[in-house]
């Protein structure tokens, strides 16, 4: 099934493909032929291999490369915090970072973590942003942040929420309509055809500003998004994909996660006004 991150989707370790599966799959144990009875005896009491030593996914080691990632996204946080200027160099570099990690085969462990600091910087400036705007933002839309993460995978874990083809369907529709929507958006505040200040998300619907019936929209999308990561983490273990993919999981992680943030930021930020 392919998933809303393309983080995912370009990489073959998550690929529905079968042969493309096959060739992920860790070789064939050696013939165990014309062995000795002592030596067939040392072979079976030997400890099994661990994912590490096999060099193949494992949960426990994806979420090392996970957290280290947040972690340095977190300094980049700090750093754009202090120096806010560095928005825009900082929202270019990681689109561009972005776009190699997203088209690289093979992950870099270098250029996710190059990324997880850049966004880090780029996140950090546009919190500081809202926060000198409505005091005390930042942490109601970090708080929110970790509530909506946590739940989503308490439910994944607990099989109570899972990814269906359908589901991803209409995601998917959802997705492209609300890049359409952005884009117009942006366009229009550019031109100056629109002034307020969030666009098109002020106009009222009902009394209530669109920007708040999309945001809720929009939040629930990410959620499901993460459940699509998490599906493919799963996969990607289940498969035994190369240990090396564990820093794509991280880099999907991050890119659903800041989304997520974001989109928690400006909703709380429109309710605020």
């Amino acid at each position: 099934m392919a998933t809303s991150n393309p983080a995912f989707n370009n990489s073959p370790a998550f690929s529905s493909n079968r042969d493309t599966a096959a060739r992920l799959q860790p070789p064939a144990a050696a013939s165990t032929e014309g062995m000795t009875a002592q030596q067939l005896t040392e072979l079976y009491s030997q400890p099994s291999a661990t994912p590490a030593e096999t060099d193949r996914m494992s949960y426990e080691d994806t979420m090392v490369k996970i957290v280290s990632s947040f972690v340095l996204l977190l300094v980049g946080a700090a750093v754009g915090w202090f120096v806010p200027v560095l928005a825009l160099p900082a929202a270019i570099v990681g689109f561009v970072l972005a776009l190699v990690n997203i088209f690289k085969k093979k992950p870099s462990p270098a250029l996710v973590l190059s990324y997880a600091v850049v966004e880090g910087v780029f996140v950090g400036a546009i919190t500081m942003f809202f926060e000198s705007l409505f005091p005390g933002i930042a942490v109601q839309a970090v708080m929110g942040t970790l509530v909506v993460v946590g739940v989503t995978l308490a439910l994944f874990a607990s099989g109570k929420i899972r990814a269906s083809a359908r589901a991803t369907k209409v995601f998917m529709i959802a997705m492209v309509g609300y890049l359409v929507f952005s884009l117009i958006n942006v366009v229009l505040m550019a031109t100056g055809l629109n002034t307020d200040a969030f666009g098109l998300r002020s106009a009222p619907v009902f009394g209530i500003p669109l920007g708040v019936i999309l945001g809720i929209l929009v939040i629930l999308m990410a959620s499901y998004s993460l459940v699509l990561d998490f599906d493919s983490i799963q996969t990607g273990v289940k498969r035994g994909a190369p240990r090396v993919y564990g820093w794509t999981a991280a880099f999907g992680i991050m890119v659903t996660v800041v989304w997520l943030y974001l989109e928690i930021l400006r909703l709380l930020a429109i309710l605020r006004r």
